[in-house]
């Protein structure tokens, strides 16, 4: 009976900590106001299972962000390739996203969805550059400043998440390509700032918002706090319920993703971290 009570006491003692917790980080901590966003993904769901509290924070309308969405894959593994189009420009708009036309997808040999195949990375970095620096090949001048039309880039970090290697493809190609815009420019910081989601082992993975703690002291320890107009770290944490919480990314995934939903993945968007927490970390980039 004692241990009922204990159980009893925790399940209501440790998601109001949560909440109060998501409040406070929500307020105090450094955020992204005011910029163009691209969230860099491999494949329709990304977004959802990965990203979802990165994005439901970055789109809440006071805070004045434009976010798109880049899928450098249609997930057409299984040749569900049309339908998974559909579903992630659905699932975006659950997420926040201003309107469908916010989310893009790439369909190239080049980027075949696949759990053994490792992408390009200039093949990346190139696209990556045709789709917002254009004008890159064209200014090779030290004297010029570099420009882009997007301020942030948002992917997954060298683990991957999952080590898909797909997702970790993303970020070298994306580390490439914000190199690319402070090549031969001495004195010039890149106009793009490129932010990864960082990898945890596989306990924490599974712990849902209990993994709250390990993320706060990971911040608190290792991200730098010098730069407030370029923060070294990022923490997003979703609600539990309502509008903007973790209930809309489930319902990204149930609703929007439906093709993906078979019986596995209702533990992974259960118990997963990734659905209620996102940490991020600003890549130091070396100039070329």
């Amino acid at each position: 009976m004692e241990l009922l009570t204990i159980f009893a006491v925790l399940a209501v003692v440790l998601p109001s900590l949560y909440i109060y917790t998501a409040s406070v980080v929500s307020t105090r901590f450094p955020k992204l106001e005011n910029k163009s966003i691209c969230l860099l993904i491999a494949h329709p769901d990304d977004e959802a299972m990965f990203f979802a509290p990165t994005v439901l924070a970055l789109t809440r309308p006071e805070i004045g962000n434009h976010v798109k969405i880049l899928c450098l894959s249609s997930g057409d593994a299984d040749g569900l390739g049309e339908t998974r189009k559909k579903e992630l420009a659905k699932s975006g708009v659950v997420l926040g996203l201003r309107s469908t036309s916010d989310v893009f997808v790439v369909e190239k040999p080049e980027f075949r969805d696949s759990m053994t195949t490792t992408w390009d990375t200039g093949k990346i970095s190139d696209l990556l550059v045709s789709a917002f620096a254009p004008q890159l090949n064209k200014s090779k001048g030290a004297s010029s400043p570099p420009t882009a039309s997007i301020d942030v880039l948002i992917t997954f970090d060298a683990g991957g998440v999952s080590s898909h290697p797909n997702h970790i493809s993303l970020y070298h190609g994306a580390k490439e390509f914000v190199g690319a815009l402070v090549a031969g420019k001495a004195g010039w910081a890149s106009p793009v700032d490129l932010y990864t989601l960082t990898t945890v082992p596989i306990a924490r993975k599974y712990s849902a918002f209990l993994d709250v703690l390990p993320t706060l002291l990971s911040w608190a320890i290792g991200a730098d706090k010098r730069d407030k107009k370029h923060p070294g770290g990022l923490v997003f944490l979703n609600g539990l319920a309502g509008h903007g919480s973790f209930t809309t990314a489930w319902k990204a995934m149930t609703t929007a993703h439906k093709s993906q939903m078979v019986w596995f993945r209702y533990g992974w968007i259960t118990l997963s971290r990734y659905m209620y927490i996102n940490d991020l970390r600003l890549e130091k980039i070396k100039r070329k």
